[in-house]
């Protein structure tokens, strides 16, 4: 397993990574969370990203009884969000709350990294910052990041952070893809150029981006895409659907699976420091893993860039209002 320093912080996380979103209701059991996390430890996996919202809220609970003796060898990321407020609960008061209800549930005295799960432009970024470096003062917060964050929304918070002496966002965290390509147009270069680590979410497209789609035909069962999932359903389209067939056929000519393209690809990214996959069982997680081995040449990466070139359309946008109007960004 090869590792990398996530933006300028001192976390030294595994290529390869753990989305903490399957464990918990309706996805995996507690047993089956502990059987996955420890195959991930086995194959040096060192990182888990999660969120209070995940698995019914039991992701982090389940997270904290698999590393129970070991929380030295993680690096554990979760996200707060302003989603359910409590009356007249400031922005402080909410950050707190939920730190707190985090480090009980991950049975730790610290998180490793604490994100801002998605903006919300009616809360002072400055209020943000402050109540996130009295976290860090006080022990129970190393780093902070931010997901679902533009990068001009992100160059403000930078500003602010060394002007006024509080703590950087260390990294974001965003929606990228072998089909979702709109980060390349300023968040990556700008993560370049401030050194801000870049972690991308729905790196399989919710399962999209593997051999168990075909061209044409219905959602296997038993799949996110036959249970109605958002991200299956707007991946789907005529276009991608013609990406998939033919990153699927060539990645069989090398000897791999689509799902192994799809994170090597995103791995061979200067930018991306991590990738970060949702699990459902051991086997998934060594077939997750495999991937890291596998050196792109510039040649093979040219020709996947041809297949899986943008082409500036697509609605991002619209993707965005589906899960902030669920009040959730699955992963």
């Amino acid at each position: 397993m090869k590792y990398k320093k996530l933006g300028g912080s001192e976390l030294n996380v595994s290529a390869v990574a753990l989305g903490g979103n399957t464990f918990g209701p309706p996805r995996l059991s507690l047993s089956d969370s502990i059987a996955c996390i420890g195959r991930a430890e086995e194959l040096g996996i060192n990182f888990i990203d999660t969120a209070n919202i995940y698995g019914a809220g039991d992701s982090e609970s389940f997270i904290g009884k698999a590393i129970s003796g070991t929380r030295d060898k993680w690096i554990i990321g979760t996200k707060f969000n302003f989603w359910n407020a409590a009356e007249n609960e400031s922005v402080t008061q909410q950050i707190q709350r939920q730190c707190e209800e985090s480090l009980s549930k991950l049975n730790t005295e610290y998180i490793d990294l604490y994100q801002l799960h998605a903006p919300d432009p009616a809360v002072s970024m400055a209020e943000v910052l402050e109540a996130l470096k009295a976290l860090i003062d006080q022990g129970k917060v190393r780093y902070v990041g931010a997901c679902n964050i533009s990068s001009w929304r992100h160059a403000k918070a930078l500003h602010m952070a060394r002007s006024e002496g509080l703590p950087e966002l260390i990294s974001i965290q965003n929606h990228y893809n072998l089909i979702r390509r709109h980060v390349e147009l300023e968040t990556l270069p700008y993560c370049a150029s401030e050194n801000v680590g870049f972690i991308p979410y729905f790196p399989l497209a919710g399962g999209f981006l593997t051999d168990k789609y075909n061209k044409g035909e219905a959602a296997p069962a038993g799949t996110r895409g036959a249970s109605g999932s958002p991200i299956v359903r707007h991946s789907r389209s005529a276009k991608n659907e013609e990406i998939q067939e033919q990153l699927k056929q060539w990645s069989k000519q090398q000897g791999h699976t689509l799902n192994e393209l799809a994170i090597a690809w995103l791995l061979h990214q200067p930018q991306v420091t991590t990738v970060t996959t949702g699990v459902s069982s051991p086997a998934q997680v060594e077939a997750n893993v495999r991937p890291s081995e596998w050196l792109l040449s510039d040649e093979e990466l040219k020709r996947i860039d041809q297949i899986a070139e943008w082409d500036g359309t697509d609605d991002a946008i619209e993707l965005l209002q589906i899960f902030s109007k669920e009040k959730r960004f699955a992963k």
